[in-house]
């Protein structure tokens, strides 16, 4: 059972990684911790931030993936993780759907080659990774049917090629899938993953998916988190499945001692306000392991098959004989910031530039730099299940562009201002009178504060306790922005007793008990502390006011900042913004969202651009996104570039393409539409397919024609294609020639030449059509990525391709088995889905 559970690591060795197995220390079976990703190795302990998932897929470079692989591999060994939970490899299907962003896109060709390299990467390193989640966790509804050949060809179709790659373990997902949850799926688990795609390696269930007690029967090996520390009152807020002792049901006396968690971060004031993310304990009667074993549903067999499943691929990596050890000794070679660096270039997307307003000139007269994301790189977007990131190696684009173009006049306007500035002493009031806060440390009167603003030298000593408490006297009505701002602790604001501002996460927690910096809104301060930001709106006058602090595991010097935005300092820097675009030659303007609202930036930022573009008629825009968002002032503007969430060396990357020192050749990974309702499980007509369906039940009834598949069946014509993307050169097509080769797949070859006069890279894409007879009822799409590949090519230079095909994308599956599809079918090759230059017929 010390293989296939969960527990909880002693506090002296505990990383805060996401799980832990104790291992058997009498059989020299060493512990495994298990650490989220993607992207990145999330612990106590900071780590890089690498380019987002969805920015690794627009690369659409399979040595870029391996070469992040690696440099995960080389973390979790520098962090003590063992098993790294990732790649996420479900599609991007639905854009309601909060996870999205995570995968690779809408593409499972691209999603299985992408996944696949990464894998390779990071198990080059003696690092287990373990692909996700398995399968049907393509949308937030908990209860999804897909036909099999639907299933087989677009869902399973990563995680098959992620079986190929040698992937050492499986996470199944929350949701049911055709029926059973899909961590007890018998069907999906045994018939499918082990016997149809020969999977050799465990499967491990999402935190907190399993449901019943039989589920080792069914296919699972390992549950996770597994069982919580005996005494712990806050064991109920999960339960253990696996469980060898007899079930406790808690009673309204362990609730009523249950601590309130929020492990996760909450909304920032430019979003649209939702009530902040809260554990509940489970409540009724439940079966666990012992019940199975007692009334037969589960053997020790099983147990024992399970724990051999773990087993071998311990023994596989080294971890039983000691040559994991000195595997790692040998470096990789590898430098993340390099890595992190390249991947962020290659992953821009040149959406737009007309007249060749990109890239910049030194000598083309003042550039403005305008939005919060010129000033600081909007590295990671949204903290969560993954590495938050090096704040030190944070450069924003301002920065980076003034080194890159020394001579150019570059000037900054942040327009939207997310430090703000310590709330004033004369704003502060106790309240017996007086300025300044009452100020307690571990539950002892310290005396008076005219501020709360311990930074810098002032910083408080580590492990205390404090609040502070009195009253905010508000000089005008309006919408505040109020912020406790903090290293080392965490804390939380109230208002009038309600809660502003939180800080995420808790002490024990399961993904660290360190605050990093970064985790709670878009950015860092500009100092480096963690930024957790409410919005209010205030009458005039004394507002009861509340500050608590606790230290987190560090053991850093506490800091603790409480700052405000006024109605009056917003409305200032809003126009600070307009003025120096109205002052400039060029105007850049940085926009970000993190998916929330959906299709939409967050805030006032169309507000932003619309205005810097009424004043400027060469408005460049810069798009920190990670999924597609309405972009209403498209035709206003001269340029515009995708940065998705790039990492730590994000602004260097973006100086670097905005002054032309790389070209961008990044690709979209899924359609960007021109409204929501051009999506198949956004559009009004199909209920059935939205993970809000009223019934409670998602079915998949677009079938194979998921992302660009839909828009081409249906003529819908997106803002921009699946896989498109500009650049500073321009390349042309020629001589096609199709061969198959021995294995039955396909050798497409052409020869691509750059006429340009820039040296730059280009991504081949090739396409499959249906066949031209078809077999009766079976679906194809109009169109599917068969192939691709990423290459540069110099100024003038020409240069002849052979992408492989394999045979399984000219397959199809029915009655229970793979079809090779005949008996003619059309292959095409180009820049995007929707710009094929050659076409030829393959039998």
């Amino acid at each position: 059972m010390a293989l296939i559970r969960g527990e909880v690591e002693p506090a002296d060795t505990n990383q805060g990684q996401a799980g832990w197995l104790s291992g058997v220390k009498r059989l020299n079976i060493p512990g495994l911790r298990l650490a989220d990703g993607p992207p990145g190795v999330l612990t106590r302990q900071p780590s890089p931030a690498l380019t987002a998932t969805m920015g690794l897929a627009a690369t659409f470079s399979r040595t870029d993936a391996r070469d992040n692989g690696i440099i995960i591999g080389d973390e979790a060994n520098r962090l003590g993780i063992d098993i790294v939970l990732e790649p996420f490899i479900n599609i991007d299907r639905d854009l309601a759907f909060e996870r999205g962003y995570n995968t690779y896109g809408e593409d499972p060709m691209l999603t299985g080659a992408i996944a696949a390299d990464l894998i390779m990467g990071i198990q080059d390193r003696g690092v287990m990774a373990q692909a996700k989640h398995y399968v049907g966790y393509d949308t937030g509804g908990v209860d999804v049917t897909i036909a099999p050949q639907v299933l087989h060809e677009v869902y399973l179709a990563p995680f098959q090629d992620a079986v190929k790659a040698g992937v050492a373990s499986i996470m199944c997902s929350y949701n049911r899938i055709n029926g059973p949850y899909a961590c007890g799926n018998s069907e999906t688990l045994t018939d499918i993953l082990r016997g149809e795609m020969k999977f050799e390696g465990f499967v491990t269930s999402d935190w907190g998916a399993v449901h019943d007690y039989d589920y080792l029967a069914k296919g699972l090996d390992m549950e996770m988190p597994g069982r919580p520390l005996k005494g712990d009152p806050g064991a109920f807020y999960g339960r253990s499945f696996f469980d060898t002792d007899p079930p406790r049901v808690p009673t309204a006396d362990d609730l009523e001692k249950l601590p309130p968690v929020n492990l996760f971060t909450g909304r920032v004031p430019e979003e649209p306000s939702a009530p902040m993310f809260a554990l509940t304990p489970p409540t009724g009667d439940y079966k666990n392991l012992s019940n199975a074993l007692s009334e037969g549903v589960v053997t020790t067999a099983m147990i024992d098959r399970a724990a051999a499943r773990v087993l071998g691929q311990m023994d596989r990596f080294g971890y039983l004989d000691g040559s994991r050890a000195e595997r790692i000794k040998t470096p990789s070679g590898l430098n993340p910031a390099d890595v992190i660096l390249r991947t962020a270039e290659d992953a821009a997307v040149l959406l737009k530039n007309e007249g060749g307003a990109l890239p910049l000139s030194e000598k083309s007269g003042t550039i403005a730099l305008i939005g919060p994301g010129a000033a600081q790189v909007v590295a990671i977007g949204k903290s969560g299940e993954r590495s938050v990131g090096l704040v030190e190696r944070q450069v924003g684009p301002y920065a980076a562009l003034k080194k890159a173009m020394p001579e150019a006049d570059i000037r900054l306007a942040v327009a939207n201002d997310m430090t703000g500035v310590a709330v004033p002493a004369d704003r502060l009031a106790r309240g017996e009178g007086g300025i300044g806060l009452s100020h307690v440390v571990n539950d002892e009167i310290d005396g008076v504060d005219a501020q709360v603003d311990f930074t810098g030298i002032k910083a408080l000593p580590p492990g205390g306790r404090h609040s502070w408490t009195g009253t905010l006297v508000v000089p005008s009505a309006g919408r505040y922005i109020l912020a406790v701002q903090t290293l080392g602790a965490r804390a939380i604001l109230t208002i009038d007793g309600k809660t502003i501002a939180m800080s995420s996460g808790s002490m024990g927690g399961g993904h660290g008990d360190t605050l990093i910096a970064g985790q709670d809104d878009v950015m860092p301060t500009r100092d480096g502390l963690n930024n957790a930001r409410g919005v209010v709106d205030l009458t005039p006058g004394p507002h009861a006011l509340a500050i608590e602090v606790k230290p987190d595991g560090s053991g850093d010097p506490e800091r603790i900042r409480f700052a405000w935005v006024t109605p009056q300092m917003q409305a200032e820097s809003f126009k600070a913004a307009i003025d120096a675009a109205a002052a400039a030659k060029t105007a850049v303007v940085f926009v970000w969202s993190r998916d929330i609202p959906l299709f939409a930036l967050p805030g006032d930022q169309d507000k932003l651009v619309e205005a810097v573009a009424a004043v400027n008629p060469n408005t460049i825009v810069v798009t920190n996104v990670s999924q597609p968002v309405a972009l209403p002032w498209l035709a206003k503007v001269k340029a515009v570039v995708q940065m998705w969430w790039p990492g730590d060396e994000g602004g260097w990357a973006t100086a670097n393409i905005l002054s032309g020192r790389k070209n961008p050749a990044g690709r979209l990974p899924f359609t960007w539409g021109k409204q929501l309702a051009d999506y198949p499980a956004a559009d009004p007509k199909f209920p059935e397919r939205s993970g809000a369906n009223p019934d409670g039940k998602t079915r998949f009834t677009e079938g194979l024609d998921v992302g660009y598949r839909w828009f081409e069946k249906k003529g819908v014509a997106p803002l921009f294609p699946f896989g498109y993307g500009l650049s500073y050169t321009r390349f042309t097509y020629s001589g096609l020639r199709v061969m198959r080769r021995a294995d039955g797949g396909l050798a497409v070859t052409f020869a691509i030449k750059n006429a340009g006069s820039a040296d730059g890279e280009e991504v081949p894409q090739v396409y499959l059509s249906p066949p031209l007879k078809p077999p009766p009822g079976v679906q194809f799409a109009l169109k599917a990525l068969a192939g691709f590949d990423r290459i540069a090519i110099k100024a003038g230079e020409t240069r002849t391709i052979t992408v492989k095909v394999d045979r399984r994308r000219l397959q199809y599956w029915s009655a229970g088995r793979w079809n090779d599809a005949g008996p003619t079918r059309i292959v095409s090759v180009g820049p995007s889905s929707q710009d094929l230059r050659l076409k030829a017929p393959v039998r």
